[in-house]
């Protein structure tokens, strides 16, 4: 489906995968560990941007490479 190499793919799969743990520690943190208000809804929005990015990285992922 799409033209990029299976190695690419691979390497974009990881990026998506480490967002979606960065993202993951980052609501962890504004939950839990930050107290000021302003500052847990600042890091909430970027673990939420890093979600949407992870989910974008994957579509590529998903629809395989055009490589055989």
């Amino acid at each position: 489906m799409f033209d990029i190499s299976r190695m690419n793919l691979m390497w974009i799969s990881f990026y998506s995968l480490g967002a979606m743990a960065l993202a993951a520690v980052l609501i962890y943190v504004a939950r839990y560990k930050i107290s000021s208000r302003p500052i847990s809804i600042i890091v909430s929005i970027v673990a939420w941007a890093l979600l949407i990015f992870s989910f974008l990285l994957m579509i590529p992922v998903l629809g395989g490479s055009s490589h055989a």
